[in-house]
């Protein structure tokens, strides 16, 4: 192997865009979203476990965004940084109400959906400044 394919190799293919945070956010959140929409539509006797793994990747999710909104380098406005926390802690605690089976997880989708919406729109406003 020469060394031009041993540095490919080790780095990788440059060429690719890079994503913007906003827009990985947003990739997960529509992953996520979209695997808790199936389990949700699911049915059968695999349904109860597919919907339980959902919700674990869902609240797997929020607890990454929730330690981020902890870090006071956040570079969110505080008040915004304080509703995100506030969607953490109700995901945590309905996560736990739909796993008891007290609640359905169409609440989570919403919210999952409402968070996407904004962060599309933050993506569109960084390409396009007015």
């Amino acid at each position: 192997m020469t060394s031009h394919h041993r540095a490919q190799a080790g780095y990788g293919d440059t060429s690719r865009a890079v994503n913007a945070p906003r827009q990985i956010e947003y990739q997960a959140f529509a992953r996520i979203t979209h695997g808790l929409s199936a389990a949700i539509a699911a049915e059968g006797p695999g349904a109860f476990p597919a919907l339980a793994e959902a919700m674990h990747q869902n609240l797997r999710l929020w607890t990454i965004l929730a330690g981020e909104m902890a870090d006071p380098n956040n570079g969110l406005p505080e008040k915004l940084r304080a509703q995100l926390l506030s969607l953490a802690l109700f995901t945590r605690e309905h996560t736990s109400r739909v796993l008891a089976k007290e609640a359905t997880a169409e609440a989570l989708v919403e919210i999952n959906t409402a968070i996407m919406r904004g962060l599309r729109a933050q993506n569109e406003a960084a390409l396009c400044p007015a």
